[in-house]
């Protein structure tokens, strides 16, 4: 049917999708990005993707920088980093810079929510939860005393 309605052959609309395209006019989107298959994804180090993780946040001035190892205590995931952008536009850099830096290499988030109004936003990497706080909301939730079982990693 879409083939009919975009007035292209069949053979057109049975083309394999490989790649992201443009829905205008077809053609791939990030053709020159690197990516990542899942059993190279799944390779990487979770400690070492946290540690980037909380390099990319120091070179984008994030205070209280903090790596928690809560394989013990969790399944949710390996590592939680916490730290705090003081206003709205340095919590979104902050996860912009992470998120880039990391789609650079080829590594995406999961899932990405709250938004700098919200000042909480959360990057889930599977085994590595990002949290970028405002200093109030950090404060009142207190990640660091919830899981103050778990281990700080330097």
């Amino acid at each position: 049917m879409r083939h009919r309605l975009a007035r292209r052959s069949i053979t057109d609309c049975r083309r394999q999708i490989d790649t992201l395209s443009c829905a205008r006019c077809g053609r791939p989107l990030y053709r020159d990005s690197p990516t990542l298959s899942l059993g190279e994804v799944s390779n990487i180090d979770s400690r070492k993707l946290a540690k980037l993780c909380r390099e990319i946040a120091l070179d984008k001035k994030a205070e209280d920088v903090l790596i928690l190892d809560v394989r013990d205590i969790s399944t949710v995931a390996d590592y939680f980093l916490i730290c705090t952008g003081t206003s709205e536009p340095h919590l979104k850099a902050i996860a912009d810079e992470i998120a880039r830096r990391l789609r650079d290499t080829g590594i995406r988030p999961n899932r990405r929510n709250g938004y700098p109004p919200s000042r909480w936003i959360v990057l889930d990497y599977n085994d590595v939860m990002l949290h970028i706080f405002h200093p109030e909301l950090r404060e009142r939730y207190a990640l660091e005393q919830l899981w103050g079982d778990a281990k700080k990693v330097r």
